[in-house]
């Protein structure tokens, strides 16, 4: 063995070298849910999804036989209405957005209300677990801050934070609702996005504790601008995806990136690639290169961290969340996607 070899080997091993994929096409097998506007879902360690719909419904699928189960929630005659779900070693955890809010938990097909938020502004657009005790839900304010509630109990209970200790949000600063996408979650760290009139990022290096808010280059100042969809692949790489949900095909302004865990963003693929979008997420075990981004505007692919994007559907769906590097789940308007990549 020469030594440019052994430096080659050397290089490779111990920076993080991948090789680029790149993606022929996808296929989405579709599964049909009626009446069911689903934007929340996650992923359990068995491969399986869960889902919490408009019509209140939490449901699961089955990765391997498509079986779906569902569970139908009426809560004093209110049909609850979900964006959010989330889920911890023990439970499922589903969270209703208008006055009231509700947040059930769903254990052994037993179910109970561990939160009520009774408010004319309430509002709530995600949820999100760091682990097995701590978990997150944020939503629009209803003082002078963004409504965050947290549990370190495992979720038996939470606690809405005084705005004391939040950055203040300014008037017409909120989030959407859009794709259980406001929280990315990353050990200890949480990122929350918001829009409207401002579009920031709201950091906690420390399950909630304490708060820093930053400014970012996205579109923002108008009902519907701003951050839709936040991901981070580590403590330090983020990316942010949104837009103006009255103008989807305007891609100026509307993503950016992080290397310094979210302290400042810069603009990718400005005027080029997709535009609105309502989630965003990394592709798992491709070192922060591959990145999926979906919509109503259909679904968009990145093989280098965002800086260029390739339209591989037109199907509409709001959300994504991956099982591994080759297969993810979506949820949209009545339907459920199973989406393998086709690599060449």
């Amino acid at each position: 063995m020469n030594l440019k070899l052994i430096i080659v080997i050397f290089f490779c091993t111990f920076t993080g070298f991948s090789q680029q994929r790149d993606l022929d096409s996808i296929t989405i097998e579709e599964i049909k849910i009626d009446s069911a506007s689903i934007r929340s879902i996650q992923v359990l360690k068995d491969s399986s999804m869960i889902f919490a719909s408009s019509n209140g419904i939490i449901g699961s699928v089955n990765l391997n036989d498509n079986e779906i189960k569902i569970k139908k929630i009426v809560y004093d005659s209110i049909i609850p209405h979900f964006r959010s779900i989330a889920n911890n070693e023990n439970s499922i955890y589903a969270l209703s957005v208008e006055n009231p809010a509700l947040l059930y938990k769903y254990y052994n097909d037993n179910l109970s209300i561990v939160y009520k938020e009774e408010h004319p502004k309430v509002f709530y657009d995600a949820m999100a677990f760091f682990d097995n005790q701590n978990g997150i839900a944020m939503g629009d304010p209803t003082e002078d801050c963004l409504s965050i509630i947290v549990t370190r109990d495992g979720g038996n209970s939470w606690k809405k934070l005084p705005c004391q200790v939040l950055p203040k949000t300014e008037v017409g600063e909120a989030a959407f609702a859009a794709s259980n996408g406001n929280i990315a979650i990353y050990g200890t760290n949480a990122w929350l996005v918001s829009g409207g009139k401002r579009a920031r990022v709201f950091h906690t290096p420390d399950l909630g504790y304490t708060w820093k808010v930053y400014d970012t280059p996205i579109v923002q100042g108008g009902q519907m601008t701003g951050i839709f969809s936040v991901d981070f692949y580590d403590s330090k790489n983020g990316i942010i995806f949104g837009g103006d949900w009255g103008d989807k095909n305007n891609n100026r302004s509307n993503k950016a990136i992080t290397h310094d865990g979210g302290k400042t963003w810069q603009l990718i693929a400005d005027g080029k690639g997709p535009g609105y979008k309502s989630s965003v997420q990394y592709v798992p075990d491709t070192n922060g290169k591959e990145i999926f981004a979906v919509g109503s505007t259909g679904i968009s692919f990145s093989n280098n961290g965002g800086h260029t994007w390739k339209k591989v559907s037109n199907e509409a769906y709001y959300t994504i969340r991956f099982v591994n590097k080759n297969i993810a789940w979506l949820a949209g308007h009545n339907k459920i996607g199973k989406m393998v990549l086709n690599l060449e």
